[in-house]
């Protein structure tokens, strides 16, 4: 299948460089929105805009029948860019590190395509702020979105380095781990690093801790189901005062997993873990465990529909054994809304900083086509199924 004939892709590219060249980060992407609402409108498409913040829905109506959600993230990642192409990022210590610029772009591009032949049904198309651990697809939700627009399907779509261009993975089952924080303080008694007998060491017991974390996964948890404990920050002390035992450690990580029971069980054991440690040592244990974002797990039904767009529409293939990743989307609180499918768009080779998150990242523009074709094709069989 070729790409839908009302696609400008030149134009497309234009807005995409554009949108990397000014990056937003979360609840921030008031000219993102802006540019986002005004292409539907020149498109005569019904747009609402500032849900959940700063999201957008655009809205194409043709009689009766069932609803379909796209959704595209839009927002940026505080850090700073290093590679040099002549659209990079214009705003010191942001970028669009992430490809969130083309996936907005991509679906622009599907609503001209989807104006230009119209479907039979209803379709949204979600612009969501704040995917990067902000919170934007729960602040639309509670802001009332499946509400306003009611969905019997709704969709995402991600780009990723190593699949080529043309190329995508549709899975059923879960595609990305839940996203939970989690903060321990263990609070000792300060003293002179030369007598530690005459205080509580919580550096000594924050080393314990550290060093059992990865008991939980490897002796606690089913090893059949994946799970991922990590310490990310540790704060004690001050490295100008070497000869003083601090009163407190600070450590703070994240978990992931696939299930709610295995979810359930990381909570409880890195607390467990904790008060353990600290009342066989003497110190306090201080624990705090936030939950983010849940798993993003496609549903059999989304998935079968979103499979056949692919197959549809995807020169390079449509591989079915693509493994789960241990990153997190929230795009699972909508997922936990409607039956929805979350799938994977090709982006090149994942070679010199074409990895997400790394700062010489920069969205394959030759992807364009292969997503706004899919787009539109999702949206065809979702109302049609």
């Amino acid at each position: 299948m070729t790409e839908p004939s009302s696609i400008d892709l030149p134009r497309l590219i234009e807005i995409r460089r554009d949108l990397h060249a000014h990056p937003e980060l979360g609840f921030e992407e008031t000219r993102t929105a802006a540019i986002v609402a005004g292409f539907l409108r020149d498109l005569g498409l019904e747009v609402t805009e500032g849900i959940g913040g700063t999201g957008v829905v655009g809205a194409l109506r043709n009689g009766d029948g069932r609803a379909v959600g796209l959704r595209a993230d839009m927002d940026a990642l505080a850090m700073p860019e290093t590679g040099t192409p002549p659209w990079a990022s214009t705003v010191p210590g942001k970028m669009h590190a992430c490809g969130h610029d083309g996936h907005t772009t991509m679906l622009l591009g599907a609503a001209a395509a989807l104006v230009a032949d119209p479907p039979q049904g209803t379709v949204y198309f979600i612009f969501q702020p704040a995917e990067e651990g902000r919170g934007g697809a729960k602040r639309m939700v509670e802001d009332g979105l499946f509400e306003r627009f009611t969905c019997d399907m709704v969709f995402g779509l991600h780009n990723m380095p190593g699949l080529a261009v043309d190329e995508m993975a549709v899975v059923a089952g879960p595609q990305l781990a839940s996203s939970d924080s989690w903060r321990v303080t263990f609070r000792g008694v300060g003293t002179h690093g030369a007598k530690p007998h005459l205080g509580r060491d919580p550096v000594t017991v924050a080393g314990h801790f550290l060093a059992a974390l990865q008991t939980i996964p490897g002796r606690v948890i089913d090893p059949l189901q994946p799970a991922v404990v990590s310490a990310c920050s540790v704060a004690a002390g001050d490295p100008e005062a070497l000869n003083v035992i601090p009163d407190f450690v600070e450590i703070g990580g994240t978990a992931r997993a696939y299930s709610p029971h295995v979810r359930d069980q990381l909570e409880t054991e890195i607390g467990q873990l904790a008060a353990g440690m600290a009342q066989a040592m003497g110190v306090r244990a201080e624990y705090r465990f936030t939950r983010r974002i849940p798993p993003v797990v496609n549903d059999a039904g989304a998935t079968a529909v979103a499979l056949a767009a692919a197959q549809a529409v995807s020169h390079g293939g449509v591989r079915t054994d693509f493994p789960p990743s241990t990153a997190g989307d929230d795009f699972a609180f909508f997922g936990e809304a409607v039956p929805g499918a979350y799938v994977w768009l090709g982006n090149g080779p994942a070679v010199d900083g074409a990895l997400h998150h790394n700062t010489g990242y920069d969205f394959n523009d030759s992807a364009i086509g292969t997503g706004v074709a899919f787009w539109a094709e999702v949206a065809r069989r979702a109302l049609s199924a």
